[in-house]
């Protein structure tokens, strides 16, 4: 029986050890990935900024400017696509949308990003755009991928259309969770106006008409969460200008908008959490159980060594049967 346990226990060590880096290596990049339903929102505030007032073109101080960025997920578009790609796809369909403090629409930008559910690379295939104007991505946006790096990444920019490093600079503390902080700068660019402008009657057609153009410059940053590669905050130092042209009345250039764009706290708080809980189901494939495993396959395989060694042991010999002398007689 004891040598029957112990084959047992082998059996059982063996199994726990092939299994973790079997869960690591193989199981975590297939099963861990981006739901193709998810939506999520984030209202983002630039308090004491400059926009520009339409009906004089000229900027002023307002007390906030919100911007509210909503991403989701198209089932039937990633389903279509993952049909012809061979993997799994996400689509995500986001609006980025600039209000004043008046509440009127400053802005409204459409997006369709398409991306591996696994590694977050793109994935490029019809419909893949930026307000409307068709895109062909390269590097991440939105999300870095599982088990975050520390070194820089390529970034996509919405506004420009261009790809550029996104850089690391270090590991901080946010809220009670290590991140990594990365930051990117896009230098001064003339980029396109969007297809709905703030005012009626006027298009991107009718100004380029005037010779003004739109220029755009940002500082951003990033504290990225590495396990889940989840972004808990984010911060942009964004600014726009409109430069030449008869739009602006013989003047060189005017501020379109200007300010220090900020996460708002309610979805800092909603963020923190809701990838604190995230990072435990990662951590569970990618840390705990596959050393939990190592570790259980180590100590069943000195528990059937032992027990074969006990199996070897030779047995204490029998003492021998002592007898009382008989008498002797005469």
């Amino acid at each position: 029986m004891r040598r029957k346990a112990g084959l047992i226990l082998l059996a059982l060590a063996v199994f726990f050890a092939a299994l973790s880096p079997l869960l690591r290596w193989y199981a975590f990049p297939r099963l861990a990935k981006i739901p193709a339903n998810q939506y999520q929102d984030m209202v983002l505030e630039a308090k004491d900024a400059t926009l520009l007032d339409y009906g004089t073109m000229k900027a002023r101080k307002v007390p906030k400017v919100t911007v509210v960025q909503t991403l989701k997920g198209n089932v039937e578009a990633s389903e279509r696509i993952e049909r012809t790609a061979g993997k799994d796809v996400v689509v995500w369909d986001g609006l980025s949308y600039v209000q004043g403090p008046d509440g009127k629409m400053v802005s409204r930008i459409p997006e369709r990003y398409i991306f591996d559910a696994h590694s977050q690379e793109p994935v490029h295939a019809t419909g893949e755009m930026v307000d409307g104007d068709p895109v062909k991505r390269d590097g991440i946006e939105f999300k870095w991928p599982f088990l975050t790096e520390k070194r820089d990444y390529e970034y996509f920019d919405a506004q420009t259309r261009t790809t550029s490093p996104i850089h690391y600079k270090g590991t901080r503390n946010f809220r009670g969770l290590s991140v990594y902080y990365f930051e990117q700068t896009i230098p001064w660019t003339k980029v396109p106006f969007p297809k709905t402008m703030p005012v009626r009657g006027i298009t991107p057609e009718s100004v380029a008409k005037t010779g003004t153009t739109r220029w755009y410059t940002t500082v951003r940053k990033f504290w990225v969460e590495p396990v889940t590669g989840a972004p808990v905050y984010g911060e942009e130092l964004h600014q726009e200008e409109l430069r030449g042209g008869t739009l602006l009345g013989g003047r060189a250039k005017v501020t379109a908008f200007a300010g220090d764009v900020k996460m708002r706290e309610d979805y800092i708080e909603h963020t923190v959490a809701l990838v604190k809980d995230n990072r435990t189901l990662v951590l569970l494939m990618t840390s705990y159980l596959p050393w939990g495993f190592l570790v259980l396959g180590i100590l069943l395989l000195a528990l059937a060594l032992y027990l074969e060694a006990r199996g070897r042991r030779p047995a204490d010999p029998a003492p021998a049967e002592t007898t009382e002398p008989e008498p002797v007689s005469v």
